[in-house]
């Protein structure tokens, strides 16, 4: 196929145990999906949560170092377990969701906290918040055929080695299935679809020179440092 400019790179991730990559098709967040988060932000527990996206090629690798972004002044980290779509659907029952899971990876949603704050108060969309360059840095997907889906596994993040966020999976207020249920009735969800599934507490903010490590129970771990 001819371009009339050239064409960007496929946005992928590592997959252990292979050489292939995963391609990377649409990245899907969930906001306050966490009840310890959802007080934590001054939100009210008792809604449901939300959905917003990422653009594919947010994606960022273990071991990157991560420019600080432009036009903030309180940059946040935000850990999430992220699941990786290897089947696609819409309006996927909440019993058959985990089919069309693929694998397991541990990410961070960055953001520009100021931003959203703006934008939140002005009742207008988070894009400039959540969905800038190399805003998804995302560790080596776990296959689900290496191990069981981890949907009650402890997950962690670290700033200089000094421990922020940790949390168990099956804390979410919308678990694993039923994020899947619920996205696949707003979006034909399709291979290579990646859902950041929402954080807990401790988001906090990020500053040049600041070493990121996080991990869970059978994932590989993510590491990064904001230069």
């Amino acid at each position: 196929m001819e371009y009339v400019i050239p064409a960007l790179n496929q946005p992928s991730l590592e997959v252990k145990g292979t050489a292939a990559r995963f391609p990377v098709h649409r990245i899907y967040c969930v906001g306050r999906n966490y009840g310890d988060h959802v007080a934590e932000m001054g939100n009210d527990p008792k809604n449901p949560p939300i959905f917003f996206s990422k653009p594919a090629d947010a994606i960022v690798e273990s071991g990157a170092q991560i420019p600080y972004p432009p036009q903030t002044e309180n940059f946040h980290h935000e850990l999430e377990l992220v699941v990786a779509i290897g089947l696609g659907g819409e309006d996927i029952l909440m019993p058959n969701a985990l089919d069309h899971v693929y694998g397991y990876g541990i990410g961070v949603d960055l953001t520009r906290r100021d931003l959203q704050t703006a934008a939140k108060n002005s009742g207008t969309p988070w894009d400039t918040a959540k969905g800038f360059d190399c805003s998804a840095p995302c560790g080596t997907l776990s296959p689900v055929s290496d191990r069981m889906h981890p949907l009650d596994a402890r997950i962690w993040l670290t700033v200089n080695d000094e421990k922020r966020q940790e949390t168990a999976t099956s804390a979410m207020i919308y678990s694993v299935p039923e994020t899947i249920a619920e996205l696949s009735k707003l979006y034909t969800l399709v291979p290579g679809d990646l859902i950041f599934t929402g954080t807990p507490a401790g988001v906090g903010p990020l500053i040049p020179g600041d070493q990121v490590a996080c991990g869970g129970e059978g994932l590989a771990e993510l590491e990064f440092t904001i230069k």
